[in-house]
This record gives structure tokens, sequence and C-alpha cells, in this order.
């Protein structure tokens, strides 16, 4: 009884942190959810953010940030792009501000600095872990 008690703690545990969804399954985010950063320049490079899969926060919208600045509401197993002018840019997420229920009422900031190079296309994925939260980084292929 022990070991079964200690096994479905395990799997709770685990369960809550997220997993890339499979290249097929992921969709993009709608239209009306992305919010700046979609027009394309002669002189932009390309930011892609891909959310994981799972439990933690699946109800909610994360907010992606461009220079801090609210560039999508993007929602689980979703995929967004966006096109940067060159230079220092912060990728970020933070609490989507636009929603109403307890999933904007809490605190969520993380970011990373990404040097953009004009024509270059640079991958970042939101993650959830149970000890850490919501974070973003880099996507290593």
């Amino acid at each position: 009884m022990r070991l079964i008690c200690t096994v479905l703690s395990l799997l709770f545990v685990a369960g809550c942190s997220s997993f890339k969804a499979d290249p097929d399954k992921v969709t993009l985010v709608p239209t009306d959810r992305l919010l700046a950063y979609q027009e394309p320049g002669a002189n932009t490079g390309e930011l892609v953010v891909n959310r994981d899969l799972g439990l933690m926060g699946g109800g909610c919208y994360v907010a992606v940030l461009v220079d801090r600045q609210v560039a999508a509401r993007i929602g689980m197993g979703e995929k967004a792009s966006f096109q940067v002018p060159p230079g220092n840019r912060i990728i970020g997420i933070g609490i989507d501000t636009a929603d109403d229920t307890l999933c904007g009422m809490g605190r969520l900031r993380r970011e990373e600095l990404v040097r953009v190079e004009p024509g270059q296309r640079y991958e970042f994925r939101i993650l959830s872990q149970n000890k850490g939260g919501f974070d973003i980084r880099p996507e290593t292929p």
C-alpha cells in the first residue's frame, strides 16, 4: 500500500511538468490573439515561440512579450511568429492581463535577451515545471 501511494504521488507531481508537443499537433495562434510584430520587413529577424502541453496552467493563456510589449496571447500547444527589427530584443512571458479569471491574477515575468540578426530565425519554448512554474527558453535542436 505504501508503494502504491508513493508511486501515485510521484506520477501526480511529474504530471504537472509540461512536455513538447509533436510538430503535427501544434496549432498557430489565431490572428485575433496576435497583437504585435506581424508585419514582415526587409530587414527583420523572426522570433518563433512554441508553448508546451501539460496540466499546469492548461486553461490559461500566457502573454508573449517582445521588448516588454504584449505581442500575443498563447495557449497550450500553440505557436506564434514575430517579425522584429535587428538588434538586442527581450523575449519574455507574463500574465495575460486581458484575462479576468484567476489566471490573470498571478505573478509571472520571465525574460531572455536575444541578439537578432536580419533574416535569422530564433526559436523559443514556453514550458511549465512543478517546482519552477512557467519559463521561456531558447529551443535546442
